[in-house]
C-alpha cells in the first residue's frame, strides 16, 4: 500500500544530524509527486506508517539552487560545503527547535535529475488546473455541505 509520503518518485537518503559533540545518522526519504510539481518532501521517521513520520516541504527550485550556492531563507536553508565536495548542509527551523544536517550533494542531484524526467523544469504550471485551485481557495477549501 502506498504511503502518504511516496505517491510519485522517491529516493532514500541518509542525513547526518550535526550535534555539538557527535553526528547521528537519520534515514529519510526524498519524495516527488507530479500532482504537486513545484514541491519536494523530505520525510523523516516511519514513512510506511500513516501516523508516523514527519515531512518537510521544500521547493524543487530551492534544492536545485542549493547544489551550487546558498539557497533559502527563514525555516529552510541549503548550501554546499565546498564546490569540490559531496556535502550539502540543510538547516531546518521550527518553533520547537532547529536542526542542521549534512547530506550527499550527489544523491540530491541524482534525485532532481529523476524528477526532471517526470516533470521538466518550466513545465510545472502546465500540470496544475489553476481554475480548480482558485475555486477551492475561494470556497474555503471546498463545497460547503450546508449549501451556504
Amino acid at each position: 500500500m502506498p504511503s502518504r509520503w511516496t505517491p510519485g518518485y522517491s529516493s532514500p537518503i541518509t542525513l547526518q544530524l550535526v550535534g555539538p559533540q557527535s553526528w547521528t545518522e537519520v534515514p529519510a526519504l526524498l519524495c516527488y509527486d507530479g500532482s504537486d510539481p513545484f514541491a519536494v518532501r523530505i520525510a523523516f521517521g516511519d514513512v510506511g506508517d500513516e501516523n508516523g513520520g514527519i515531512a518537510w516541504l521544500l521547493s524543487r527550485e530551492l534544492l536545485q539552487a542549493g547544489l551550487d550556492g546558498p539557497a533559502g531563507e527563514g525555516d529552510v536553508r541549503l548550501w554546499p560545503a565546498h564546490a569540490a565536495t559531496d556535502v550539502l548542509f540543510l538547516h531546518l527551523r521550527a518553533p520547537s527547535g532547529e536542526a542542521l544536517f549534512e547530506l550527499s550533494r550527489a544523491t540530491v542531484a541524482a534525485f532532481l535529475r529523476q524528477t526532471e524526467t517526470l516533470v521538466p523544469t518550466g513545465t510545472e504550471s502546465e500540470l496544475l488546473d489553476l481554475d480548480d485551485e482558485l475555486h477551492v481557495l475561494l470556497s474555503n477549501g471546498g463545497a460547503d455541505p450546508t449549501g451556504r
